[in-house]
């Protein structure tokens, strides 16, 4: 696992799954969390149940949305209510984890410790485009307040677009650069840090790993399919340590 330690002093647990520990072979080799990529289903919810272990959870209060690549905000209270389509969750819970799935795109934590917030986004071009994270931030309230944590995802280097795709982004410092021809190389993280300070969040309260997909330890989309999709994991544990004006 990628453990995001500055979350901790937050009052959040939350990781980044790797491919191993899991019990999935071939493409999906070992600790897929997609049920909708052609895995066993078995291996699927044995690899969920140990993420949940993981997390300090029981199976079903690890709450895993249906990603849709839109902009969508569900927000759970409690273990029995049914996880839907979106691209984002948030809860108050103690007593839920909640996740994101990616292989490519750009997983990110958000977290209003003074309110006792969190919210995980599934941030790909469609949904960038679409606004999933401003959406997101609107539910955990009061960006003044938040930390933005934002994971592992396909480097500019492996990521060519489109004009179709690249014009969406052509406002934005960074994100785009010189390719073949008509193409373009695209920083999707870029573009998360860029829409987080452009609703508000403090540049100095994001936090962007240095991993990424290209690297044999998450699964990538654009490097083979089929392929597994890996977690961002998160749940609240304890108060806050953050002080006021901080």
């Amino acid at each position: 696992m990628l453990v995001f330690d500055d979350a901790r002093r937050l009052g959040v647990d939350a990781f980044v799954t790797t491919r191993v520990g899991g019990v999935s072979d071939g493409p999906y080799f070992s600790l897929n969390l997609g049920d909708h990529v052609g895995d066993d289903d078995e291996h699927v919810r044995e690899n969920r149940r140990r993420v949940a272990r993981a997390a300090g959870v029981a199976t079903n209060h690890l709450a895993i949305l249906r990603q849709v690549h839109g902009r969508e905000v569900l927000e759970l209270s409690a273990p029995s209510e049914v996880c839907g389509a979106g691209d984002a969750l948030v809860t108050s819970s103690r007593e839920l984890a909640i996740a994101v799935l990616v292989a490519d795109c750009v997983p990110v934590l958000v977290v209003n410790a003074r309110r006792g917030r969190i919210g995980v986004v599934h941030a790909g071009w469609r949904g960038l485009v679409a606004g999933v994270v401003a959406a997101a931030l609107e539910r955990v309230a009061s960006v003044d307040d938040v930390y933005a944590f934002v994971g592992p995802s396909i480097s500019a280097a492996r990521y060519q677009v489109g004009p179709t795709v690249a014009d969406h982004f052509v406002d934005v410092p960074g994100a785009l650069h010189a390719d073949h021809g008509d193409r373009k190389l695209l920083d999707l993280s870029r573009v998360v840090e860029h829409q987080l300070e452009a609703a508000g969040v403090a540049a100095s309260r994001i936090w962007s790993c240095d991993e990424r997909t290209d690297d044999d330890a998450f699964f990538s989309d654009r490097a083979a399919r089929p392929c597994g999709r890996f977690a961002l994991v998160a749940r609240r544990h304890l108060a806050s340590t953050v002080v006021a004006g901080s």
